[in-house]
């Protein structure tokens, strides 16, 4: 979902071909983008009325197809952004994704994704503990517990960042 989010964003500034569109938007995100993920996303968007497609001829080449946003697929931004679903929530691309976008949410919409995430990472946190403290003290288990709390000392980084995001995103 996070690709469909930045894919209307860039469609938001206005019209643009597909191989644009596919440039700019991994140009946003770290995930590659093939033309096998691209045209059938747009094509989904047309069939729901989100985007219009028109053709635009070129003289010795093939035909450009381009890509329109509608107040429809607007509102779809706008709904993807609102919220982070519970299944979601675990992807840090997806959160960060709705993330960019808290200029334009509400203070409760912002505070709703920030929690979402919140809950991920405590669950993460608390798994991770448990699963050190339930851990063997033998040397065949000092790399699994070096990589156990490195990723207990992620999770609660970007937990204090949440807290601290929590806090700006309620004004």
């Amino acid at each position: 979902m996070a690709v469909e989010i930045i894919m209307l964003s860039v469609l938001r500034a206005g019209p643009i071909h597909g191989y644009e569109l596919k440039r700019r938007v991994q140009r946003t995100t770290l995930t590659s983008l093939s033309n096998n993920s691209l045209y059938p996303v747009l094509r989904r968007f047309e069939e729901a009325g989100a985007v219009t497609k028109s053709v635009e001829e070129q003289d010795g080449r093939p035909d450009r197809k381009v890509y329109t946003i509608t107040e429809t697929g607007r509102r779809l931004f706008s709904d993807l952004i609102a919220t982070l679903p519970a299944k979601l929530a675990a992807s840090e691309e997806e959160f960060l994704a709705r993330v960019s976008f808290f200029h334009e949410l509400s203070p409760e919409q912002r505070l709703g994704i920030l929690d979402a995430r919140a809950a991920v990472l405590d669950r993460g946190i608390s798994q991770v503990r448990t699963l050190i403290a339930e851990s063997e003290k033998s040397p065949s288990r000092e790399w699994r517990n070096l990589s156990m709390a490195h990723l207990v000392e992620r999770f609660e980084g970007e937990r204090r960042w949440i807290t601290d995001l929590t806090t700006k995103a309620g004004s």
